[in-house]
């Protein structure tokens, strides 16, 4: 990838740019049927792709009219990491947990997003309305210190909203990287 585009764009060329960004579905991800009708309802482009760490990235389509001679890949700075509900994240942490660490090794260098489909999974965590036996104590330990020692972002999300969440989460990266 590059390191970073240094053209100038105007609105419209800037619009036509992030109208043309295509998420990046890897091709291991399990039951992404909801984001994918969400995707083609919107006419938000994807294509599936193995990615080395993640389930979702995004790229840049070359568009030669305005400077971008080749599809411009984004998956070293940026990833998110989807789980369906409480019970596959606790499964990473207890059974999984060298296998989850290592996924957050490789993303050393990117900006990686934990996104849970859980609107209230923090409260869920503590009062532990999930189940396994992992204990709520040992779960929220093992989430915060991932947080600040690997620097990701964990969010909780209703799975209605994941879709949304996931275009507008690279819309917003690819503009900043673009102005």
């Amino acid at each position: 990838m590059i390191d970073h585009i240094s053209y100038r764009y105007t609105d419209n060329e800037l619009d036509q740019l992030l109208d043309s960004l295509t998420v990046l579905v890897d091709t291991r991800e399990k039951n992404p049927d909801h984001l994918l009708d969400y995707f083609d309802q919107q006419g938000i482009s994807y294509i599936d792709r193995k990615l080395e760490y993640g389930d979702y990235s995004f790229m840049l389509p070359a568009n030669k009219d305005l400077g971008i001679v080749k599809d411009v890949y984004f998956t070293d700075s940026i990833a998110i990491e989807r789980k369906a509900d409480l019970n596959e994240l606790s499964g990473n942490l207890a059974q999984k947990r060298q296998q989850f660490e290592n996924e957050l090794l490789r993303a050393d260098q990117s900006k990686f997003i934990l996104l849970v489909e859980d609107p209230q999974g923090y409260e869920n965590i503590v009062n532990h309305n999930y189940k396994t036996k992992y204990k709520p104590k040992s779960y929220l330990g093992s989430l915060l210190a991932f947080e600040h020692r690997y620097n990701i972002t964990i969010q909780f999300l209703a799975p209605a909203y994941t879709g949304q969440f996931i275009r507008y989460e690279f819309y917003y990266y690819l503009r900043e990287y673009l102005k």
